[in-house]
């Protein structure tokens, strides 16, 4: 086994790890606050707690990207190694839950993804479709850099990417944004209220999907013609 395979097996072990570990905190808090069962709307959590959830938040993001920092070769690299352990570690965080609690019951099951800048909410089919994007497309930049090292991506597929992924972040919190707007001010770390209480009657009906694949499209795109415009500057070496 080549160095770059060994280091992708250590890093895809490193973030499945990671997803077990996030799943079973989680089963901790649910037995804890949600002991007849995870649902909407959500019990109140005492603020405390809802300030350690962001800082275990905010660590858990500062662990994958010092992964990823490690593994890559390259600031590109590195990012990439970064973006595949967090979808690796996304998706096994369900797996898991799955295997532990027989939660999710389906793929459209609601479920609070994050709660960094303000809650996030949706269908877990939609962070798992992201992760199933995040996979393919990290690995083919890893390999890239891998064999040529001058290897780029254009500032346009940068703006993409970047500009999708801030789209998809958008429809997430875009029902929780409208339901507080015509009730009460967001939770922020420095409230002394619980955590959730702002949403103590908030049950979610429908996710923008319009929102979502416009970002998750844009994501696509860019992978895509990152991708094509590589190919074509190969052949044009080569002739």
């Amino acid at each position: 086994m080549n160095s770059i395979h060994k280091k992708n097996l250590w890093v895809i072990l490193f973030a499945i790890a990671m997803g077990m570990f996030e799943s079973i905190v989680v089963i901790y808090l649910r037995e804890l606050f949600y002991p007849t069962g995870f649902e909407f709307p959500l019990h109140p959590i005492p603020a405390f707690i809802g300030k350690l959830e962001v800082f275990r938040e905010a660590a858990t993001i500062i662990i994958l990207v010092a992964g990823g920092t490690i593994a890559g070769n390259s600031r590109l690299q590195r990012f990439a190694y970064f973006v595949l352990a967090f979808a690796i570690w996304d998706l096994f965080y369900y797996i898991f839950l799955y295997i532990f609690l027989s939660w999710p019951q389906s793929l459209f099951t609601w479920d609070i993804l994050f709660l960094i800048p303000v809650p996030w909410v949706g269908p877990v089919w939609a962070p798992c479709l992201l992760c199933l994007l995040m996979i393919p497309g990290s690995w083919y930049v890893i390999f890239q850099t891998a064999k040529d090292s001058n290897f780029k991506i254009s500032g346009h597929h940068w703006g993409m990417m970047i500009g999708g992924a801030v789209i998809c972040i958008l429809a997430f919190m875009w029902d929780y944004l409208k339901f507080i707007s015509t009730h009460k001010h967001p939770w922020n770390i420095f409230s002394k209220q619980e955590l959730f209480r702002e949403i103590g009657t908030y049950i979610p009906q429908t996710f923008n999907n319009t929102v979502f694949f416009t970002g998750f499209f844009c994501m696509c795109a860019s992978i895509l013609l990152s991708h094509y415009t590589s190919k074509k500057q190969i052949k044009q070496i080569k002739f």
